[in-house]
């Protein structure tokens, strides 16, 4: 009996002095390895890529490998809608896209047409005490929200003729994302939208399914859509963010510190990819030109003063009192 409770004694003492010497090791006791999937619909060369690839880099070196991040780009993992939904449902771990009414409907507040009068003002709101607010949703439903990427945003484009005036619009066929603010205001503003999967727009174009698209402008040159469709418009009509969202489940199972090492690396990477912006629309808008796509400045005016329905229309659906807070804040009010 003597023996055994010596050699209990001595195993004790030896698990106690490895767990001191774990401690004692830079970033303490370490954990299991793991991998995680993120997926987006952007193409291979999109800054959307880049910054996955940075914020995985960043993940990696801030776990100290512990954590790695497997990249699925260009919709491998399905489209945005999918995409979200995988997310939910624990199949894919991180993702990125436009499409959140599986999380929460109310995050579209942001799409509101000219709601934004440019990035900054956007960055701003996200950075805000009301921006947070309007993102530290989605738990009930499976996700953790890291924040937004911009989108950016929209134009029209279309293969017809240049949009100087809302008249201009009148019975195009534009192909939309499933978001439904932005079908609502394309409908309102005399075109008829057409929602097709991110994945299907460059053979809708060139079947001419289509008209047109009301683009995000990297979207329109990185997956060639400016092929089939010649004139693009700048109006800046509508301002998107791709949502960046976590498996709940998942990002709570991690240890605390690997919680940080994510939540910082997200932060890290929003800040490269806002600095990154301003040259690569200067850079695609000339790479543009230099493939023919004419290009005119829209004066917003008479579009702008259209679209109030549309504030109405979902002040109803998600409060009277969110839309104008959201509404006042993102004007700096």
């Amino acid at each position: 009996m003597s023996g055994f409770v010596l050699a209990t004694g001595r195993l004790r003492v030896a698990s106690l002095a490895l767990l001191c010497a774990a401690a004692l090791l830079p970033g303490g006791i370490a954990h299991a390895k793991s991998t995680l999937r993120l997926a987006h619909a952007s193409s291979t060369t999109s800054l959307i890529q880049q910054a996955s690839q940075m914020f995985a880099d960043e993940v990696q070196k801030r776990t100290k490998g512990e954590i790695t991040i497997r990249i699925y780009p260009d919709a491998q993992l399905g489209d945005e809608g999918p995409i979200a939904d995988g997310v939910g449902s624990g199949s894919i771990d991180i993702g990125l896209g436009g499409v959140v009414d599986g999380i929460d409907p109310k995050l579209n507040a942001v799409t509101l047409p000219f709601l934004f009068a440019n990035a900054k003002a956007a960055h701003n709101f996200l950075d805000s005490a009301e921006g947070k607010k309007l993102f530290s949703t989605g738990g009930s439903r499976g996700f953790y929200m890291l924040g937004a990427l911009d989108s950016g945003f929209r134009q029209f484009a279309n293969s017809a003729r240049a949009i100087k005036s809302p008249q201009d619009l009148q019975g195009l066929k534009l192909r939309t994302p499933p978001n439904p603010v932005i079908l609502a205001t394309i409908k309102r503003l005399g075109a008829l939208p057409q929602s097709i999967p991110f994945g299907e727009v460059y053979t809708s174009l060139q079947a001419k399914v289509v008209d047109g698209v009301e683009p995000e402008i990297r979207d329109f040159y990185d997956q060639k859509w400016y092929e089939s469709v010649k004139f693009l418009s700048i109006s800046n009509y509508i301002w998107t963010p791709n949502y960046w969202f976590m498996n709940k489940a998942k990002f709570d199972a991690l240890p605390e510190d690997q919680r940080k090492a994510i939540d910082e690396a997200a932060v890290v990477t929003t800040r490269w990819y806002r600095g990154a912006l301003d040259q690569v629309y200067a850079d695609i808008l000339a790479k543009l030109k230099a493939q023919g796509v004419q290009v005119n400045e829209v004066d917003p005016a008479p579009f702008r003063a259209m679209v109030k329905p549309v504030y109405d229309q979902f002040g109803a659906e998600w409060g009277v009192e969110l839309v104008e807070r959201v509404r006042k804040s993102a004007a700096g009010e």
